[in-house]
């Protein structure tokens, strides 16, 4: 073990994670590499858990973020008016929401996803008077009470120390054979009045859950549940916070189903360059809290309003809707006819650039062992899913496709040693 090392085994809580999967000391990073102290290179499959989809240090968007360091631009402001929050809600307003004919309105959360989504269920209740709400098994919404109340893995939930009620799961679309049998159910209980379910203020929902697995909810799904939400005067939440700002093919991950949600929750990516941030967008008519009745010191950071307005220029200039679906095709070609034909217990899926490796049919354990060997051989990938069973490809959305072979190549070896070691 390094001095360096020694230093963070010593003084740091032991409740750090992922520098026990990569325990390495990283020093700089550009676009898809990271570089460790001993000039090691990393290609990056892990993208900050989706906070970087911009790529490490993307010039344009540092360039932004200097510029406003270089003068005496106001850093801190709580919810104060300011330069760096105007421009960002324009650019929002005129090359996001505009464009795909959305009308919401922007609240300011606090620095982390899980801030938004609690000011999302809040405010649900708040608007609709009820207190229950419907969450998707399989779900990962956040660590704080509330976000994790609709959380569902149990490691996560037991964190919580106390009870997490005002909660109601129903099966994602694939609890069943029939993706329909979710709904079905889902339908069945808001309309029996000797379910003992209350009627939730809203319904919550990732349409891709990535940390549940890689679970992309099918088109089909996502507009009846939408009609669903509608018939029922409920409100549809979707937490774009890891699949959002593209890493599906479109800005928002639910452009493909044609739906326009009641809410959604943003943070990660939003701010273009990995700096806390996250925010609520709704419809107008739901905009009903008093002033201060939710707020936060760091709603208002401004380096990351600067940093999102930069991203959002460089999203649209650089067309990364189209780059995403190009790169989407090379991963999902690759999987098909590099990785699967090694053993047929594999399973693949995913959308744009989240995909994941499902060890679960042949021994879950093995998408840990496959990560550790990956990161031996210079590539950061993490797990997802249900007892960790899923190796989860998350790159930027930036990364050169030399570069994404490369990494690809990497966990085709790891596979065939492994799968010739059982």
């Amino acid at each position: 073990m390094s001095a360096a090392i020694e230093i963070f085994e010593k003084n740091e809580s032991g409740v750090r994670s992922y520098c026990r999967k990569f325990p390495k000391e990283f020093t700089h990073a550009r676009n898809a590499i990271l570089t460790d102290t001993d000039g090691n290179e990393y290609i990056d499959f892990f993208a900050g858990a989706g906070a970087i989809n911009y790529g490490h240090n993307n010039p344009y968007i540092k360039g932004a973020i200097v510029d406003y360091l270089s003068e005496d631009h106001i850093i801190h402001a709580l919810d104060m008016y300011t330069e760096a929050k105007e421009h960002f809600l324009s650019t929002l307003s005129d090359m996001i929401l505009k464009p795909r004919g959305l009308e919401y309105k922007v609240m300011c959360c606090g620095s982390t996803g899980t801030n938004a989504v609690e000011a999302a269920i809040k405010l649900a209740r708040k608007v609709k008077g009820r207190t229950n709400v419907f969450a998707f098994t399989g779900a990962f919404h956040g660590m704080t009470l509330g976000s994790l109340a609709m959380t569902g893995d149990r490691f996560s939930r037991n964190g919580g120390g106390v009870p997490l009620g005002n909660v109601t799961f129903v099966p994602y679309y694939d609890y069943f054979d029939e993706p329909q049998t979710s709904l079905d159910y889902l339908e069945k209980i808001l309309s029996d009045d000797h379910s003992g379910i209350d009627k939730p203020a809203a319904i919550i929902t990732e349409t891709v859950q990535a940390e549940g697995g890689i679970n992309v909810a099918p088109t089909e799904w996502l507009q009846r549940l939408r009609s669903i939400c509608t018939a029922n005067d409920i409100l549809l939440i979707v937490d774009d916070i890891q699949v959002g700002v593209g890493r599906t093919g479109s800005f928002f991950s639910f452009e493909r189903a044609g739906i326009v949600p009641d809410m959604v929750v943003l943070s990660k990516s939003i701010s273009g360059f990995g700096l806390p941030m996250s925010i609520l967008i709704m419809k107008a008519e739901y905009d009903c809290f008093s002033p201060a009745e939710h707020n936060g010191t760091f709603r208002g950071n401004q380096l990351a309003f600067v940093g999102s307005r930069a991203g959002m220029e460089y999203y649209i200039e650089n067309n990364l809707d189209g780059v995403v679906h190009g790169k989407s095709d090379i991963i999902k070609k690759f999987l098909e006819s590099e990785i699967l034909p090694i053993d047929s217990r594999l399973m693949v899926r995913g959308i744009g650039m989240i995909w994941g490796i499902d060890f679960s049919r042949i021994d879950p354990s093995m998408a840990l062992r496959a990560s550790h060997a990956c990161f031996d051989r210079g590539l950061v990938i993490e797990l997802a899913g249900r007892e960790d069973c899923v190796l989860k490809i998350l790159p930027p959305l930036t990364i050169e496709e030399e570069k994404l072979m490369e990494g690809l190549s990497v966990i085709k070896t790891v596979v065939c040693e492994l799968l010739n070691e059982k």
